[in-house]
């Protein structure tokens, strides 16, 4: 009896351990989106929130395609429309940590979302400082919050400078920003960390590692017409919405010689879903801070290390090298077809 006993407790544990690990894979990873809602800020949002597998906690504003009041504006709207007002929304600093802002109205619209008259929100804003709700939720849930900064990085240096311990207690951050191959706002420099260099260089050398998805690979990730008619065939109060916009953004953006309009944060939000949709290499980044032309590069270590120079008289010589530990996981390419069929099909609700 007691032999019958003890394999019933077996068997009974084997079943719990079996359902236990089956919940913790289907589970949906928590989130924190860190935003400047423009419009592919607007499109990054409704496919993190029509993506079963997060669970999107908050949405935390920072200026930068518009600014703070508008983005609060804009977030809260785009939550309301997708019937989502269980997310919170919050809105961050005013302003970049150490230079004036620059907004991005001639590519996004004057309101930021193409022009597109969204209904008031019947979502209401969470008065607490963006940056202190990252803290609050990162403590809440530890080892449980994928942060997904797709604007400027005032917000997520603001909470690793107010409170380092987050960083050990964070799952993931993947990052909208930087480049390895040149700029979108001059030859250097992408326009989120060029919004704010100082702020950049405090978060990838927080001690995590970043996943880095750059303008580079972003224009490279083109939603084309045959996209937008794909959009414009599936009626529903998001996908419409997201119609307008990508129709907004594609007319400027072919008018500035594109053959299509850069994902650039869907597509961030796309590897933070499945990391397989990019090609990522780890290396080590540092963020320029001080250059005439470079203000705002992202410096990738590509070797993995530097020469050491040791001074001989009145020279140096080279003698070695010195290491790098990498700090980032930089995305060199995307299976971009993927990616495209991911995102319609999500905001078409299939």
């Amino acid at each position: 009896m007691k032999q019958f006993h003890a394999t019933c407790v077996l068997i009974s544990f084997f079943i719990l351990t079996l359902f236990t690990n089956a919940f913790s894979q289907s589970a949906p990873r928590r989130v924190i989106i860190d935003t400047d809602p423009g419009t592919d800020d607007a499109m990054a949002i409704i496919l993190a929130l029509n993506s079963p597998e997060f669970k999107v906690e908050a949405l935390t504003v920072v200026p930068g395609n518009v600014d703070s009041q508008q983005g609060l504006e804009n977030a809260l709207k785009i939550v309301s429309l997708a019937g989502r007002c269980d997310v919170t929304v919050a809105r961050g600093a005013q302003h970049p940590l150490n230079q004036k802002l620059i907004t991005a109205q001639f590519w996004h619209g004057k309101n930021g979302l193409a022009n597109v008259e969204l209904p008031p929100s019947k979502c209401k804003a969470d008065p607490r400082f963006g940056p202190d709700l990252i803290i609050e939720t990162i403590h809440k849930y530890p080892h449980e919050i994928t942060l997904i900064p797709v604007g400027p990085l005032t917000n997520i240096a603001l909470a690793v400078s107010k409170d380092p311990s987050i960083v050990a207690l964070v799952k993931d951050i993947v990052i909208m920003g930087g480049s390895i191959t040149g700029g979108n706002v001059n030859g250097a420099a992408e326009a989120n960390i060029y919004n704010d260099p100082e702020a950049a260089q405090i978060v990838f050398n927080a001690g995590w590692m970043v996943t880095m998805v750059g303008s580079d690979v972003g224009e490279r990730t083109l939603i084309t017409r045959k996209c937008l008619a794909e959009l414009q065939a599936s009626h529903g109060p998001q996908s419409d919405f997201i119609a307008k916009i990508a129709e907004f953004y594609l007319n400027r953006s072919e008018k500035s010689g594109y053959s299509g309009a850069a994902m650039y944060d869907p597509l961030a939000v796309g590897i933070a879903l499945d990391s397989t949709l990019g090609t990522l290499k780890e290396m080590h980044v540092d963020v320029e801070t001080k250059g005439e032309f470079t203000r705002g590069e992202t410096v990738a270590n590509r070797m993995g290390s530097n020469e050491k120079n040791v001074l001989h008289g009145d020279h140096y010589e080279i003698e070695g090298v010195t290491y790098l530990k990498p700090n980032a996981r930089v995305c060199l390419a995307s299976d971009a077809d993927r990616f495209l069929h991911l995102f319609v099909s999500r905001v078409s609700g299939k």
